[in-house]
């Protein structure tokens, strides 16, 4: 598939800058992906989209503050960092931006974080770089802790399109957030307030939660002008027994699994891949560990019934995995009418659902 596929042209003005207020309050375009038919609704009508027994999988990875600034020494030039992954205690994978930051060199980090209290030893914390990972990744070792690395220093890294700053960081987590680790939000979860969720349980819907940790991918756009050549870094991801169990339930009983975002989907699905040949096509088991999996059209989907999504950025592996769960010609129309109708776009904009 060509890259030009999955490209659209969008107005600036409908990249959302800010998050709606209350959270529940953005529109919803739904999908239904086997006839192509589109509706739009306000995305609290979820409720009537979802019926008893129905599984809502969630991924309750929360947001570190992973954007931190340095200067090289004894230069001092200034270099932006942004930690992807944790390597082991004090060592971290980063991308960095900044000239010449070779193996062997030394940062000093600049104090700034989001928390108001500053350690004693703030203005000392430096980071060597280890190792050059290729595409300005960087392995560092930081002679600080973790805990007083990224309070001291990090700051929530909202995505590069969002040019306002956020006033509420908590804005950019989930209000099911529970497990650090992501460097981005999973966006389809910030529209689910606590009084949502509580209705939602009231008449029947069940939950489940996973974990995955956002890495660089899910802001990096496809390079490759063949899609499947893309190159696509791995990202860790539990699914529990527990998790699975839910699944085999709710298949059982012959209800929807719904996975709340494009994070979700990839865990599901790893869990089901990696477990294949253990009980069937819809079979679903424990996982936990690294995947790469690259979702595109074609692939043929063992869990998810159902998905909730943002509207993703052109050229994306996310627009990619959408179009193969939904079909490419009822993506394409779909996107072409959320600009029309004004939708807002991106990471703090407006909601899909594909049934």
């Amino acid at each position: 598939m060509r890259l030009s596929e999955f490209d659209y042209d969008l107005p600036s003005e409908l990249i959302a800058q800010s998050p709606s207020e209350p959270r529940d309050s953005s529109r919803l375009l739904v999908l239904h992906r086997t006839t192509g038919e589109i509706e739009h609704r306000g995305f609290r009508d979820v409720r009537q989209l979802l019926g008893e027994g129905d599984l809502l999988v969630f991924n309750d990875t929360k947001v570190i503050p992973a954007r931190m600034q340095a200067r090289k020494l004894p230069t001092g030039g200034r270099v932006e960092l942004l930690l992807l992954a944790k390597r082991g205690e004090g060592t971290w994978e980063a991308l960095v931006r900044g000239k010449h930051v070779v193996p062997g060199g030394r940062l000093a980090l600049i104090p700034g974080g989001e928390t108001q209290s500053r350690s004693p030893r703030a203005e000392e914390v430096e980071a060597e770089v280890v190792e050059d990972l290729g595409e300005g990744r960087r392995l560092l070792r930081f002679s600080a802790s973790t805990t007083e690395l990224l309070s001291d220093f990090g700051r929530v890294p909202l995505p590069p399109y969002i040019h306002e700053p956020l006033r509420n960081p908590e804005r950019y987590q989930t209000v099911f957030a529970r497990d650090p680790g992501s460097t981005a939000a999973p966006t389809a979860g910030l529209h689910f307030t606590v009084s949502l969720l509580n209705e939602l349980q009231d008449q029947g819907v069940q939950f489940a939660f996973v974990t995955l940790h956002v890495g660089l991918d899910t802001f990096r756009p496809i390079t490759e002008e063949e899609v499947e050549r893309h190159p696509l870094h791995s990202e860790w991801v539990r699914v529990s027994a527990q998790v699975a169990e839910s699944v085999r339930n709710a298949h059982r009983l012959g209800r929807k699994v719904v996975a709340v975002g494009t994070t979700s989907v990839r865990a599901l699905e790893t869990a089901a891949w990696m477990g294949e040949g253990l009980g069937g096509p819809r079979s679903i088991s424990a996982w936990e560990g690294q995947t790469s999996l690259y979702i595109t059209p074609g692939f043929s989907f063992r869990v998810v019934d159902a998905l909730v999504t943002n509207f993703h950025l052109p050229r994306s592996t996310l627009l990619v995995m959408v179009s193969a769960f939904a079909g490419k010609e009822h993506i394409r129309e779909a996107y072409r009418q959320a600009r029309d109708l004004r939708y807002r776009f991106y990471s703090f904009g407006d909601a899909m659902m594909i049934l």
